[in-house]
């Protein structure tokens, strides 16, 4: 059952802090993979499904009618994020005129519901814990981190400079090749204007961002 109501969604995610991803699991008659390597967005999925997400793969926020993005963040034990956060994949042709104010990112990041899980590769996946929920939106100072970033990066791919970004471009946000494999292509916006073959690009939040955003929550 989806939550019709941002109450429902935060009591629903309330109720699943504390349990391990192997009581969860056994609770929704899922098999537990013996860890992720192959399995890497299984802990995602599993949430999406205790909480009733609605998305799926389709590039809309996880509960589009409540205008909430789920994301899940792994962590350690000292509470830092093991991993940056994929927001969505940039766009790469077709993108003249593009604001912040219009984009992808900006609509994906409008409101999250952060779900922390232990991710401690010394914790067996069953054995994993889930943390306390957090509904954030970004703050006046944030946003405006966020949409410089994008605006810098978004700057590289119009104007065809796609082989210099790094992902050391950006101070909170960053862009990073995202695909299953390097046979996945794409096409960009080249040097001289053209359009080439490419790798397909996502926006990332670095972890310190994120850790900032779990130490705000701690701290209210």
């Amino acid at each position: 059952m989806t939550p019709q109501t941002l109450e429902q969604l935060l009591q629903r995610a309330q109720a699943i802090a504390g349990l391990t991803l192997g009581e969860l699991a056994d609770e929704l008659h899922v098999a537990v993979p013996p860890d992720l390597k192959r399995h890497k967005g299984w802990v995602g999925m599993l949430l999406e499904t205790a909480l009733g997400a609605t998305a799926g793969s389709k590039a809309e926020q996880d509960f589009a009618h409540l205008g909430v993005e789920l994301k899940t963040l792994p962590i350690n034990e000292q509470g830092f994020p093991l991993e940056t956060t994929f927001v969505s994949l940039a766009p790469l042709a077709q993108n003249c005129g593009v604001q912040w104010e219009h984009s992808h990112v900006r609509h994906k990041l409008s409101r999250v519901l952060w779900m922390p899980v232990e991710g401690g590769r010394h914790i067996p996946l069953r054995e994993r814990r889930i943390g306390a929920p957090i509904l954030w939106q970004p703050n006046e100072e944030q946003e405006r981190r966020l949409k410089q970033d994008w605006e810098e990066l978004m700057e590289y791919i119009t104007l065809g400079r796609l082989t210099q970004i790094t992902a050391r471009i950006g101070e909170v946000m960053q862009l990073r090749p995202k695909g299953a494999n390097s046979q996945a292509i794409t096409k960009g916006i080249g040097a001289n204007g053209n359009l080439v073959e490419t790798l397909p690009l996502g926006f990332y939040l670095r972890k310190e961002f994120t850790a900032g955003i779990l130490a705000d929550f701690l701290k209210s």
